[in-house]
Order: structure tokens, then C-alpha cells, then sequence
């Protein structure tokens, strides 16, 4: 599953509407809204989580991955220590982390790019995305939206 970083993973892109992900994924194994009204389905196959928010006229705007199959650059991201993946996408320019730490998880957040790699004991078990907010305080939503 390759990531477009600014645009999505593979044939998701942000901005999508619902039935424009079940036309390209097919049912998604479950779907619930949270706490905020965003609709979330959830692809146990591509062990994905997406957020479609309510405020956006549910648009997707944020993706939850954990396969074995991610890679950005051509670099595989999940199961890798993470000086090992932050050293390859340095070589991309991406070298700017803001880190947190829960208990024995630790966040890599990177804002130009808006993502992040999540550890546990040094190695990536999850990455997210969301999509970009431009100048103008808006979504920049990279799937053409239909009138």
C-alpha cells in the first residue's frame, strides 16, 4: 500500500465521500460514528481505519494503518526501528518531528506532511495521516469533488 503523502494511501484519497471508497474497497467490515458524529469505516484486510468528518460533509480526512504492506518511497514503514525509517525519509527531506510520549507508545508527528509514525518499543506499529489544511484555514481535498 503505497502513501501519498498530502493525498492519501494508495487509491484513497482525501476528500472522498463514502460510496467513493466503497466503489474503490468495496463494504467496509464495520462502520460507527464517534463521539464527535464522523463516520468511521474500518478495513480489517487492510488493517485501515478511516475518518469521514461530519463537519466536512464527510469527506474522508484521515487514515489509520497498520499493515505490513505500507510504504512511502518505496520504504516499508511497519515493524522497522524507527531510526532506521526516520534515516530513509531524511534522505527525502522529511526530518522535522515534533515527539510524544503514552506509557510505552511514542508518537513522531510530522506537521509539513501531517503524520504520524507510532512506536512501541522503538519499532513503527501504526501510521496516520490526515489531510493538509492550506493558507486559507480550509481542507485541501485532493479527490475532485462532484457538483
Amino acid at each position: 500500500m503505497k502513501i501519498n503523502l498530502k493525498s492519501g494511501i494508495d487509491k484513497l484519497l482525501f476528500g472522498m465521500k463514502q460510496h467513493d471508497v466503497t466503489t474503490a474497497l468495496g463494504k467496509p467490515d464495520k462502520n460507527y460514528k464517534d463521539e464527535d458524529e464522523n463516520v468511521i469505516f474500518v478495513y480489517n484486510a487492510l488493517k485501515a481505519r478511516l475518518t469521514f468528518y461530519q463537519e466536512e460533509d464527510f469527506r474522508l480526512g484521515y487514515i489509520v494503518a497498520s499493515s505490513n504492506n505500507l510504504e512511502v518511497f518505496g520504504f516499508k514503514l511497519i515493524g522497522r526501528k524507527i531510526e532506521d525509517v526516520k534515516k530513509d525519509l531524511a534522505t527525502k527531506g522529511i526530518t522535522k518531528y515534533n515527539q510524544e510520549t503514552f506509557d510505552t507508545f511514542e508518537n513522531y508527528f510530522n506537521e509539513d506532511n501531517w503524520f504520524i509514525l507510532q512506536t512501541e518499543f522503538d519499532e513503527v506499529v501504526k501510521f496516520e495521516i490526515g489531510a493538509i489544511i492550506n493558507d486559507k484555514d480550509e481542507f485541501d481535498w485532493k479527490f475532485p469533488v462532484k457538483k
